[in-house]
């Protein structure tokens, strides 16, 4: 039987067990999910600049303290350490390991950043009668290189990390409003169409995730792309970053209707700007 949870805090609980190492895409879908992005509090500065240059890909829905492991805006009382169904861990660029805990890997001086992620709109999408077909198959939602600079922070520069949804011509303009109601998951898509105008040439090959079949007529939808941290702090070789497994959020207390409306100093994205 198809296990799909609608609480939070019993999908965290499976993850910090170890039962659960699979993508939460359709799983509590009136909750805000989100990114997570672990680097030393040295460069925290930095990446929030960062983040605030490019707040489609990396819109910030919390900073927590050096050391800190609980969010205390987002879900109080969970274990960013242990309440994510998978982890990536890179050293200067290169991937390490992929553990099932952060518990012996935590360090005083890492600060946390949560991220806004599509998976969050994907059920208005669905009960708009979108099909969203990694979600029907099972799979990750496929996440693609592309070609759109991000605007650089210090030593952060790099391209933007999308993820990609069929869509029929028409059902594009109720996706399009519906998406645009989330900004804090990355809201409009970036691009419509043709894969090779943003740098995409093989469809069936994501850089991260599963590929997905796209019928006769579909158009495929580019969305900003939480991951885009991973591929930004990967080039520019920092010492340690902790991540997410792509697809395999942390999934929040927040409503996914309601913005944060509190942001962190200096990870707030100036109004107006859009980041690629």
């Amino acid at each position: 039987m198809l296990t799909v949870f609608h609480d939070p805090a019993e999908l965290r609980q499976a993850a910090r067990r170890g039962e659960w190492r699979q993508s939460t895409a359709g799983h509590c879908p009136a909750y805000q999910q989100v990114n997570l992005v672990i680097l030393p509090s040295a460069l925290a500065p930095e990446f929030a600049s960062f983040c605030s240059r490019n707040p489609k890909p990396c819109p910030v829905i919390e900073v927590l303290p050096p050391g800190e492991w609980s969010p205390a805006l987002s879900a109080p009382g969970a274990d960013i350490r242990t309440d994510v169904p998978g982890y990536r861990v890179y050293e200067r660029g290169r991937l390490r390991e992929k553990p099932g805990d952060l518990l012996s890997l935590w360090r005083e001086d890492l600060t946390s950043f949560l991220l806004g992620c599509s998976h969050t709109f994907e059920h208005a999408l669905s009960e708009a009668g979108v099909s969203l077909r990694h979600v029907e198959n099972g799979t990750t939602v496929p996440m693609f290189l592309s070609s759109l600079p991000c605007r650089p922070a210090g030593r952060f520069r790099g391209r933007m990390v999308v993820t990609m949804r069929p869509v029929p011509p028409t059902q594009l303009p109720l996706v399009l409003e519906i998406s645009a109601r989330y900004p804090h998951a990355h809201g409009l898509p970036l691009h419509v169409g043709d894969p090779a105008a943003i740098g995409i040439g093989d469809l069936n090959r994501p850089d991260f995730g599963d590929p997905v079949p796209i019928e006769s007529g579909e158009i495929p939808v580019f969305w900003g792309c939480g991951v885009t941290p991973q591929a930004v702090l990967r080039e520019a070789e920092v010492e340690l970053v902790i991540s997410h497994e792509p697809g395999r959020m942390f999934v929040t207390d927040l409503p996914r209707e309601v913005p944060p409306g509190v942001a962190p100093p200096r990870a707030v994205a100036t109004p107006g700007e859009t980041g690629c």
